[in-house]
């Protein structure tokens, strides 16, 4: 991926992770456009960012996406990035009578149907110019899951196969595929607390530490900061036990 030059779509770019990216790769001078469901936060980014691009979308919605894909690439015709930052993160209790599996649901439409869908439809525009990136954003739980959230990891797990699958069926196109899997960041995306909490990565250095290896080239087209490789490496390093017992111990 061009350090800048590029024309990206970065959807969720109106919070945390996705604002951070958005911000990054603007100050490199790329052409940013972001996309969410709620405008105002939309509105906040673009009016601190001249020149950002925004549009509303729900990623939950096939509709949505596939007259938004239109849209974009019509009014946009650059577009040759997307990130797929959308996600929620939400605790299950899969012992409670009955279980609520609207959660799940949720979880499933956004964090994996959305990439899913919204890839389909923009691959045949990205096809279409000469250097193209498809990043997906995975987690460290999609390798060493937290009980708490067990539709999130599991999402986070298909996403990281998927987008090995996605990257070896374009090996031979323009389109090269990364994989961002952040470890715990201090964004909102269990609540405020979480941007708060200090065994959370900074926001801040975890950007830049994402836009140093972007740069550098990521290695198997995997974007992984130094705090996540704990959880990354825990089954191959032989202590997934260990980093499972650990990780869920303290999330009681």
């Amino acid at each position: 991926m061009q350090k800048s030059g590029n024309t990206i779509l970065i959807t969720g770019g109106g919070t945390g992770i996705g604002r951070g990216l958005a911000e990054a790769f603007h100050a490199q001078g790329n052409q940013v456009i972001i996309a969410g469901r709620r405008q105002e936060p939309l509105d906040e980014v673009t009016t601190a960012n001249s020149g950002m691009k925004s549009y509303t979308l729900d990623v939950t919605s096939p509709t949505d996406i596939v007259a938004f894909a239109q849209k974009v690439t019509q009014e946009v015709p650059s577009l040759n990035v997307v990130i797929h930052n959308s996600g929620i993160m939400r605790p299950e209790e899969l012992t409670a009578e009955p279980v609520d599996v609207q959660t799940a649901e949720m979880t499933i439409a956004t964090n994996l149907l959305g990439p899913i869908r919204l890839t389909a439809a923009l691959l045949p525009h990205l096809k279409q110019q000469a250097a193209a990136t498809i990043m997906t954003v995975s987690s460290g739980l999609a390798f060493t899951p937290l009980a708490l959230t067990p539709t999130y990891c599991a999402t986070k797990a298909a996403i990281h196969s998927w987008s090995m699958s996605l990257r070896h069926q374009l090996r031979d196109t323009s389109v090269e595929v990364l994989e961002l899997a952040p470890p715990y960041v201090q964004t909102e995306l269990m609540g405020k607390h979480q941007a708060e909490d200090p065994n959370a990565m900074p926001l801040a250095d975890f950007i830049a530490e994402v836009m140093q290896i972007i740069e550098s080239g990521p290695t198997h087209g995997e974007i992984l900061v130094q705090r996540v490789m704990h959880l990354r490496n825990s089954e191959s390093s032989g202590r997934f036990w260990d980093e499972f017992e650990r990780l869920n111990s303290m999330s009681h």
